[in-house]
């Protein structure tokens, strides 16, 4: 088995993502997301993501069948999700569609530009969340930096790398171990060469660049080097 890296790439603003857009309407996070592999007669994909437990206001089309069932209505929610519509409709979820232009600003179509299948979708406060089998570090490196170059706001949140001779070697590191601060320190060192050898940048000049004290950089880094250690050392 290669290295192989699953990774999990938060975009905190997706752009005019209609998945992302849900998450903030209905006040709930969204998964269940399907996408067509190909285009429609017109020349458009069709995606598809569910909602649950949105329930609206009581009524004659609020009946359902013996099934449990209930007819897809044009509701509050529908017209507020500009562009998606329900497709089916049960008492815990609701389905909506929509369709969009291939080639438009899209944080999947970003990613699999690079021959990787996007394997899971899901939204929450306007957030999307993505994973993808990176092929390597570098790789997912370079994926990181084209979405940077459409997106604001980019975190890989989770990495697990598979390798070894075992299904059980497996490498799992989670950012959301750490503060926004602990991230900040780590990332700013990493991009100034600080862990480099010869080093590219001392503690004072990171520090300094961040616009914390020596002493306050020195812990942080710490903190965010001993979770890391910690996650690398488990058993």
């Amino acid at each position: 088995m290669t290295n192989t890296i699953r990774a999990e790439i938060e975009v905190g603003m997706p752009g005019d993502c209609p998945v992302a857009r849900a998450s903030t309407v209905a006040d709930t996070a969204i998964d269940g997301v399907t996408r067509s592999s190909g285009r429609d007669a017109s020349g458009q994909v069709t995606e598809e993501f569910t909602v649950e437990d949105v329930r609206r206001s009581g009524g004659e089309n609020d009946r359902g069948d013996e099934n449990g069932l209930a007819e897809v209505r044009d509701t509050p929610t529908a017209a507020a999700l500009a562009g998606s519509e329900p497709v089916f409709d049960l008492e815990s979820h609701t389905v909506y569609r929509f369709t969009r232009d291939p080639g438009t600003e899209c944080v999947c179509e970003c990613i699999e530009r690079f021959g990787w299948p996007v394997s899971n979708v899901r939204a929450a406060d306007g957030s999307l969340f993505v994973s993808c089998y990176a092929s390597d570090v570098e790789s997912l490196t370079a994926v990181v930096s084209e979405l940077r170059e459409g997106f604001d706001d980019i975190r890989v949140r989770q990495l697990v790398q598979s390798g070894g001779e075992s299904d059980g070697d497996l490498l799992v590191v989670d950012r959301s171990w750490m503060t926004d601060r602990q991230r900040e320190v780590l990332e700013t060192a990493h991009e100034m060469g600080y862990f480099d050898y010869p080093k590219g940048s001392n503690a004072g000049e990171v520090a300094a660049e961040i616009g914390i004290s020596r002493s306050t950089f020195s812990e942080h880094l710490a903190a965010a080097q001993r979770k890391l250690l910690d996650a690398l050392l488990a058993d």
